[in-house]
């Protein structure tokens, strides 16, 4: 799949590195910053900063873009595959996903052999949208475009529909479309990633593969990509400063101009809203648009996280987690605090923990520096062994 990317425009590559890197930020801060267990959302308005609202806003736009560039993947991934092969292949690895988010996912970011928290975050997310994809891809491409948009400009429609309960019925609601989580005897399971929205995000994904076809004219593609790019933004716009539509939660004027800015800006996440997908996606168009024929030392280096985006989310988790665990143990600290299962919220045992911001910057930076050997390694491999078919599982 990847190997097509790489012949064909390494901006796609290059995007999805991009992202990658900037996830781990939200990643550190999640593990590193003071009090982000508890009390320190960042989009909190009374309480955030500036400074700290954007450092959450600009991870935003890694979860959107990573599910869209999943679907042109698969598109390309089936210019040299009958439909069938396509089918087996999305739907292989879109199980394979959901088991990976379950049983490897939960354990690497909570240390907790119990499984005492299940999350089901993005990688479930683009898991179950590959399994949905596999059966979309045998409608017409104009109908997988429509099934898409109106899953994105539609959910919203959805959201004063909410249930309760652990009723088959609530539980399928959270599947599809409402943020929630239910307690059984010894799990706590989080619907963080309602599937509607990323589903069609992913089907938009995959109808935009074609403007990568081998045959597509890159004159006629980039037009395309600065008109969407543009009009995505422009929409946003248009329906944001109004409040008229895309997002639960309209925003509101604050004491000051930034404040009333990021207000503007605090779009709804979970399950991602018309304008949240907007005003992360379209700057993606026009990011594609600006760097399609830019090749340097610094897309070189994003590019290796960008051929091998999986075994970099796995390796991060990891990393960074086991960072947290370890500046616990050498502060003299009781590094179990980082074996994180319910007990830590309810104790309060890490009120209190963490450290500034700008030590959340240093320590994403080393972060990422450490994982780019192990990435190059592996992206290097892969290009070596093309014919080892279980490579494009990891």
């Amino acid at each position: 799949m990847e190997q097509i990317i790489i012949k064909r425009v390494e901006s796609i590559d290059l995007l999805r590195g991009l992202v990658m890197v900037i996830m781990a930020l939200d990643h550190v801060r999640d593990y590193f910053h003071i009090n982000a267990f508890f009390f320190n959302n960042p989009t909190n308005l009374e309480t955030t900063t500036p400074e700290l609202f954007f450092t959450r806003f600009i991870t935003h736009f890694c979860a959107p873009i990573f599910v869209f560039l999943a679907g042109t993947s698969a598109f390309l991934y089936a210019q040299k595959k009958t439909r069938k092969e396509l089918f087996n292949f999305l739907l292989s690895r879109g199980l394979w996903l959901i088991f990976v988010e379950i049983a490897i996912m939960s354990l690497l970011w909570w240390f907790d052999p119990t499984y005492g928290f299940i999350n089901l975050q993005v990688i479930w997310a683009i898991g179950i949208s590959m399994v949905f994809l596999s059966l979309l891809i045998y409608l017409p491409n104009k109908a997988i475009l429509a099934v898409a948009l109106l899953m994105i400009f539609g959910h919203n429609l959805l959201d004063g529909i909410t249930a309760e309960g652990k009723e088959f019925s609530s539980i399928l609601w959270y599947i599809i479309h409402q943020r929630a989580q239910i307690r059984l005897p010894n799990h706590l399971i989080r619907f963080m990633y309602p599937i509607i929205p990323w589903v069609g995000v992913m089907a938009a994904g995959y109808i935009f593969g074609r403007l990568y076809a081998w045959e597509y004219p890159s004159g006629k593609r980039k037009k395309w990509l600065l008109f969407l790019g543009l009009g995505s933004i422009a929409l946003f716009l248009l329906l944001r400063i109004p409040n008229l539509y895309g997002d639960p939660s309209p925003w509101e004027k604050q004491d000051s101009a930034v404040f009333t800015m990021l207000s503007i800006l605090k779009v709804t996440k979970y399950p991602p809203s018309l304008s949240f997908l907007l005003i992360t996606l379209g700057p993606a168009m026009l990011f594609l648009y600006l760097t399609e024929n830019i090749k340097n030392n610094i897309t070189s280096f994003f590019l290796v996280f960008g051929r091998v985006p999986f075994f970099y989310y796995l390796l991060h988790i990891f990393l960074i987690h086991l960072a947290a665990l370890l500046v616990l143990l050498i502060s003299g600290e009781d590094w179990t605090k980082m074996i994180i299962t319910e007990n830590i919220f309810s104790n309060n045992d890490l009120e209190g923990y963490g450290y500034p911001l700008v030590v959340v910057y240093v320590i994403w930076i080393i972060i990422v520096f450490l994982l780019y050997f192990p990435c190059k390694k592996y992206m290097e491999y892969k290009l070596r062994n093309k014919n080892k078919w279980w490579l494009s599982y990891l």
